[in-house]
């Protein structure tokens, strides 16, 4: 066979990092990414950005060098993308922090209200069930994060976990702080408006489970390779027939519910952020599935069925 060369560039100066010689046609750049370790221990393939282009996307770890437009004198580009974190850890560190600040409320402690015994604890049952919906919401979050997630990326950039970590335990502190005051006023319906609430949150957060457990069916094998989901046996699923992502669907009625239940300004406001940035991964990731696959269902949309 004709081996290749592999000149490895940083994608900002141009200047050659590193020259690799008879690498085999049927090499991935997952191999690649391994040989540039060797040369530089501290960029860990994991860290590795290797582009086609200076200004182009990553080039997948499963790729073939002789599939790609390249001559048997292959030019790649290098981008370091700093520290790196495994997205089991992201999502631990970044679901447990919620679920531990919320109690902190929730119990009323001291230096959070600075009250006597008698404002110890509240006289609304909702208060109760909200914070143990909350509990219930992020707990489901730990398992399915442990038990059922399968990523197609490994690691993400350390910086970020600080950013994502100010949005989940600042927005967790934040409704605590508001349902579990003294002054808080029960839902305008009383038992009628939660009891509907609550059925509503159940639902939707045994929709987004079945979505999770059917996404990551699809991987079971450990592959990498992207497939259109279709609904299953379970009728949480069909939801599939008419939205590319409906575990963001039911992520968004989960606050909705949440927000009915509570009747918090700041819930509805957190529930209002969630949607949004949803709403934009779920269009993402429903061009990217356009982009992929001729045959995708045309009925489906990104997050909600015949509008958006």
């Amino acid at each position: 066979f004709v081996s290749y060369q592999v000149e490895i560039l940083d994608w900002k100066t141009k200047k050659q990092l590193c020259f690799l010689d008879k690498v085999e046609p049927n090499a991935t750049i997952r191999e690649i990414r391994l040989m540039f370790h060797k040369l530089y221990p501290r960029w860990y393939p994991a860290r590795q950005s290797i582009k086609l282009d200076p200004k182009g996307k990553s080039l997948r770890d499963e790729e073939i060098l002789q599939h790609l437009p390249v001559g048997t004198t292959a030019t790649l580009y290098f981008k370091d993308l700093g520290p790196q974190i495994g997205w089991t850890t992201v999502f631990l560190i970044e679901y447990t922090g919620p679920l531990f600040i919320y109690f902190l409320f929730y119990f009323r402690m001291p230096f959070v209200y600075g009250l006597d015994e008698r404002f110890t604890s509240s006289p609304h049952p909702v208060v109760n069930l909200a914070c143990i919906c909350h509990s219930f919401h992020y707990i489901k979050r730990l398992i399915e994060t442990v038990f059922v997630h399968r990523f197609s990326h490994g690691t993400m950039p350390l910086r970020n976990i600080v950013k994502n970590c100010l949005y989940y335990w600042g927005f967790a502190a934040w409704l605590a702080y508001y349902i579990n005051h003294p002054l808080y006023t029960p839902p305008s319906y009383g038992k009628k408006q939660i009891n509907f609430a609550v059925i509503m949150f159940l639902l939707c957060e045994a929709g987004n489970f079945s979505i999770h457990v059917a996404l990551s069916d699809l991987r079971r094998n450990g592959s990498k390779t992207r497939k259109i989901p279709y609904p299953t046996k379970n009728p949480f699923t069909w939801l599939f027939f008419f939205v590319s992502c409906p575990n963001y669907t039911y992520e968004v009625g989960t606050w909705i519910s949440f927000t009915v239940m509570t009747q918090c300004v700041p819930v509805g406001l957190f529930t209002l952020l969630c949607f949004i940035q949803m709403t934009i991964w779920a269009k993402d990731k429903h061009c990217t599935y356009l982009r992929e696959f001729k045959d995708y269902p045309s009925l489906r949309m990104p997050i909600i069925p015949f509008l958006l």
